[in-house]
């Protein structure tokens, strides 16, 4: 009898904790943002995640750089919802605004695009409020990322690339809740997956790939509280001739 008690007092408590749990990933976190100066109030095209123009534009610009969030360049391109704590003069939905650059602030989690920062703000008036105070209490939670015209995950050469010896590349337009944490390129002689190695922040690179077509395929790993593991391919996405700075749709639809 008392090993049935314990087992059922166990299975309650859990059943009581999971929904917390299951949930946690959605709950507000207290903070601190700030921005930082931009000639046209956009992004940084020279982010250290690698985006370039990307970096710069996505979201309509309203895009940030972050500290602890930038987890070595796995936290790129996450969407987070940020909204400020001061009542007159906050809105509250706050913004999205999706991970492009790391940096740090004084004891700041983001450090927004002027854009980004603007959004807070419930006015023109309030907006002026904000800026002049330069730092803001915030509180902020990672939501699904959504891409107003793209449905589809796309594949860019890095500009860095040199073809046909060293192959870059950037991974663009992720949509919904996910890290991406591996890369590989199908080596069709050898029969198998080669890994890339990621350089720096969402930029992974191979040198001497294999010749004609690129597959590609990566790994996600779920940012909701399941952790999901899985693995998209996409076969050929990457023609024959690629050249460095250009983009390539693929097949992949996420969410």
């Amino acid at each position: 009898m008392e090993f049935f008690l314990k087992h059922i007092t166990w299975f309650l408590c859990i059943m009581v904790l999971l929904p917390a749990l299951c949930t946690s990933q959605y709950t507000y976190v207290s903070s601190r943002a700030t921005y930082y100066g931009s000639p046209d109030c956009y992004g940084n095209p020279t982010g250290a995640c690698g985006y370039g123009e990307y970096g710069r534009k996505v979201n309509d610009g309203h895009v940030s750089a972050v500290s602890r969030l930038y987890r070595n360049g796995t936290g790129c391109g996450a969407c987070y919802q940020v909204r400020c704590k001061i009542p007159q003069h906050c809105n509250s939905d706050g913004v999205t605004t999706v991970v492009t650059d790391h940096g740090e602030g004084d004891r700041t989690d983001f450090i927004f695009s002027p854009r980004s920062y603007a959004k807070l703000a419930n006015s023109p008036d309030s907006s002026e409020v904000l800026f002049a105070s330069g730092v803001v209490e915030i509180e902020y939670r990672r939501v699904a990322c959504r891409f107003s015209g793209h449905g589809l995950v796309v594949f860019k050469v890095h500009e860095g690339s040199k073809y046909p010896f060293y192959f870059a590349l950037v991974i663009l337009y992720v949509p919904g809740i996910y890290d991406i944490t591996a890369v590989e390129v199908w080596q069709e002689d050898r029969q198998q997956w080669r890994p890339m190695r990621r350089v720096y922040g969402a930029v992974w690179d191979l040198q001497n790939p294999p010749t004609g077509a690129l597959s590609l395929r990566f790994q996600i790993v779920s940012g909701r509280a399941t952790a999901e593991v899985d693995w998209m391919q996409a076969t050929k996405v990457i023609p024959a001739d690629w050249e460095a700075g250009a983009a390539y749709p693929s097949d992949i639809q996420l969410d």
